[in-house]
């Protein structure tokens, strides 16, 4: 089980950051993403790392802004700068046995956690 948190509101220009925890398993062994859906629009890939934590990748409309890393043995981070009006979306954190951009290759989702960037 996953459990994401970290969204909320936050003025254009500002910082988040979110925290993805694993209970019942070692994150560990499997890739985590980050993935963000805004109303009305697919799901969409943020950024993903490696059980191992020494693959990384970011969708190009982050790259720049953010960063995922491994906080600890059961938490993965996801620090986010700059926010922007179409940053705006549901953010959930996936598992899955291998880095990919794809949601689909995810097999296990936290509950998303939502972000407003408003002034």
């Amino acid at each position: 089980q996953l459990q994401a948190s970290g969204g909320g509101l936050v003025q254009p220009g500002g910082s988040l950051r979110f925290s993805c925890a694993a209970k019942g398993f070692t994150l560990g062994d499997y890739a985590i993403g980050w993935f963000r859906q805004a109303p009305g629009k697919e799901r969409e890939v943020v950024s993903c790392i490696s059980g191992s934590g020494g693959s990384t990748n970011y969708a190009n409309s982050v790259k720049g802004r953010v960063t995922i890393s491994k906080a600890s043995a059961d938490t993965v981070d996801l620090q986010m700068s700059s926010l922007k009006p179409e940053d705006m979306a549901v953010y959930y954190c996936a598992a899955g046995v291998q880095t990919s951009t794809i949601a689909r290759d995810f097999t296990s989702w936290g509950q998303g956690t939502l972000v407003t960037v408003s002034s």
